[in-house]
């Protein structure tokens, strides 16, 4: 019988070793690069007024199609938010943002003061449609084309080179 003992606690230390040799050999980076060259995931979103509902049909028809993830609580937002204003100047482009676990309030009065880059805006107040979209975490954007295809996902505020990569793609 102790001999048996002696085998299980060998086998559970060396089960426990093994798993811990897995974990510590683990890639645990964010990767979206799964999502590119993917059809955009069905979706039925609220808009902002709560009148209306954004499906996938509503940016068919744009040529490109920038979804951004946005909430007036996150700082990072708040960076990104002169590349957007400087995005929705752009032609062929058409601005999507889905306020993420905001209060109204708060959403309409950030962006009052910083400007509206939004040509549809909707609500996802409780984060379940920025799931379907594998949102990590806020700000992140999503650039789709006409065919509703994934060409790239920026995860966190865009920068400057983002813009440039965005110009050069829809161009």
């Amino acid at each position: 019988m102790r001999k048996i003992t002696k085998i299980i606690i060998l086998f559970i230390f060396l089960f426990v070793i093994g798993i811990f040799y897995i974990s510590l050999t683990r890639d645990t980076n964010y990767n979206t690069s799964s999502l590119v060259n993917k059809d955009t995931p069905e979706f039925k979103i609220i808009s902002f007024d709560d009148e209306n509902y954004f499906t996938r049909d509503d940016i068919k028809k744009n040529n490109y199609t920038l979804i951004n993830f946005w909430a007036s609580w996150c700082a990072p937002c708040r960076v990104e938010h002169p590349i957007l204003m400087k995005l929705s100047k752009t032609k062929n482009l058409v601005i999507l943002g889905i306020n993420f676990k905001d209060k109204e309030p708060q959403a309409k009065t950030f962006l009052s003061e910083l400007g509206n880059p939004y040509d549809l805006l909707a609500k996802d107040k409780n984060g379940k449609h920025s799931v379907k979209f594998g949102i990590y975490g806020i700000p992140e954007s999503i650039l789709i084309n006409k065919e509703l295809m994934i060409i790239q996902k920026f995860v966190g505020p865009l920068s400057v080179d983002d813009y440039n990569n965005i110009i050069k793609i829809i161009k």
